[in-house]
């Protein structure tokens, strides 16, 4: 959080006095002019608080505090001016989203309170976008957590239908990638409702039951019943509700269907490859079917997996580590799949198995998968977590999700 605030002026006088009579008071810097003022929230921000005179050359205020608004959302904007013209003021409000508008010449105890009420406004706006950022990353990590524990097999599902949305997304060059990121990472979590056998029954293309096959075609439902209480996801629920259409044979600008083909492209490639099929055969077979855009079918193509450069070990659960991926369904003792093939090991999933092995046991030796020490990030690497994608949706949003 800054207190930081700009006053820009074109009078060098003007600045002058801001500094005399205000600089004891505020962390305060002056900007001549408007392209000074922008190039100093850009070098020197963020700032809390801006205040910029109505009538400069070049760009007015309501222009300068416009684009101020665009580049520095959390400043609080203050527009001083001796132009008292009431249009002029109603243009400054509704263009730039001004926070007061004083007139000059204003006294300085006017100006510290103007400023004192502006900073406490600022505070407001970060503690609000505080708590909306640790709602989404909550909210989110909850439901990816909880499906986790219920369905691995749908979790481990989840980590390879968002790379390949990550990698179709990439190659097509569509915009705002993060929603289809997303829409891949919670693609899998109406399985919640989804028994782990009917899963692997349904991957492993077995005969479904009537009652099997409504269980399933219910999930898509489901997942947007969940997604649609995050605020401001509806697209990414929309995506996820109609994974299941095939495509209807024409291009199309709507991200939401966009998004239903990625993950469809996605889900059944996915599937065709866990079968053994290779990646040739399993792009053929997208192609007879004849449901899937072929433009989406073709940006599979750079698609390969390396795994040269990864080791498969034996080990026992006390030498699960984080960031490990289970090389083989891991089941306990009584017969429960705990983790599913190609599952990352995380701190939850280890308190799991700890829990379970205690009373049931688990089965031992673990083959998992280990990173080499010299292993580099590639397109077709499983990805550890979701940070990236959060921070694609907190900025379209406009929120900042610090670093971890």
């Amino acid at each position: 959080m800054t207190n930081k605030i700009l006053c820009v002026d074109d009078e060098p006088k003007i600045l002058e006095a801001f500094e005399r009579q205000l600089r004891k008071q505020f962390d305060l810097q002056t900007a001549a002019g408007p392209e000074k003022g922008l190039q100093a929230i850009a070098e020197n921000g963020p700032f809390a608080v801006v205040v910029s005179d109505l009538r400069m050359p070049g760009m007015n205020g309501i222009e300068f505090l416009s684009r101020v608004r665009q580049t520095a959302p959390d400043a609080v904007r203050i527009m001083l001016t001796g132009d008292a013209d009431l249009s002029a003021a109603v243009m400054a409000v509704n263009e730039g989203n001004i926070f007061q508008f004083l007139t000059k010449p204003c006294p300085a105890d006017m100006l510290a309170r103007s400023f004192q009420a502006a900073l406490k406004q600022n505070q407001l706006i970060t503690a609000e976008r505080e708590l909306l950022e640790q709602t989404l990353q909550g909210s989110i990590g909850v439901l990816i957590e909880i499906l986790s524990l219920v369905n691995p097999t749908a979790f481990s599902r989840t980590h390879r239908i968002r790379r390949y949305v990550r990698h179709l997304a990439e190659q097509l060059k569509l915009a705002d990638r993060w929603q289809y990121e997303l829409a891949g990472t919670l693609s899998q979590i109406g399985c919640v409702v989804v028994p782990p056998e009917v899963m692997d029954k349904c991957h492993l293309r077995g005969s479904l039951t009537l009652h099997e096959q409504e269980i399933l075609s219910s999930q898509g439902s489901v997942a947007r019943n969940l997604l649609a209480k995050i605020p401001r996801l509806g697209k990414v629920a929309q995506m996820v509700a109609e994974q299941t259409s095939p495509w209807n044979g024409a291009d199309s600008s709507d991200p939401v269907l966009i998004g239903a083909q990625l993950l469809r492209v996605a889900s059944d490639f996915d599937e065709a490859v866990q079968q053994g099929k290779s990646l040739g055969e399993a792009m053929s077979l997208l192609r007879a079917r004849r449901q899937h855009n072929p433009k989406f079918i073709d940006a599979l193509r750079r698609l390969q997996i390396d795994v040269s450069k990864t080791q498969i070990r034996l080990v026992n659960l006390d030498q699960l580590k984080p960031g490990m991926h289970i090389e083989a369904d891991l089941y306990s003792k009584t017969g429960l799949l705990l983790l599913a093939k190609g599952q990352e090991v995380t701190e939850s999933a280890i308190a799991r198995l700890t829990s379970f092995a205690s009373l049931f046991g688990v089965a031992e030796p673990i083959s998992v998968v280990i990173p080499g020490p010299d292993q580099e990030p590639t397109e077709t690497d499983d990805l550890p977590d979701f940070s990236d994608t959060l921070a694609g949706v907190a900025s379209h949003l406009g929120l900042s999700i610090p670093a971890a």
